[in-house]
Formats: structure tokens, sequence, C-alpha cells
């Protein structure tokens, strides 16, 4: 039976967050404008009423 390796880590978890927080900001960049047009125009308030 063979043994388990430790793999060590190189990065903090800071510095890996870091770097995929940039790869989502430069992946969002490329996507349509009009995505981000709809989420920002959600206008905050009150909810609906639920009907019964």
């Amino acid at each position: 039976m063979q043994r388990r390796r430790r793999f060590k880590q190189i990065q903090s978890l800071e510095e890996r967050l870091a770097e995929i927080a940039k790869r989502l900001r430069e992946e969002a960049k490329s996507l349509p404008q009009e995505w981000s047009a709809k989420k920002s125009s959600a206008k905050p308030g009150k909810p609906k009423p639920a009907r019964t």
C-alpha cells in the first residue's frame, strides 16, 4: 500500500483568494454589459406583500 504524501501550501489563503478575486473580476469584464446593468437596476425597497 502506498503512503499518502502531505501537500505543502506554498501560498497563504489570503494570497490565493486575492488571485481568485482578480481572475473573477477580469472574467466579469468580458461579460456583456447588459448583465451588470440588470443587476444594478434593481431598486432596493420594501418587499411586495404576499397574497393570502
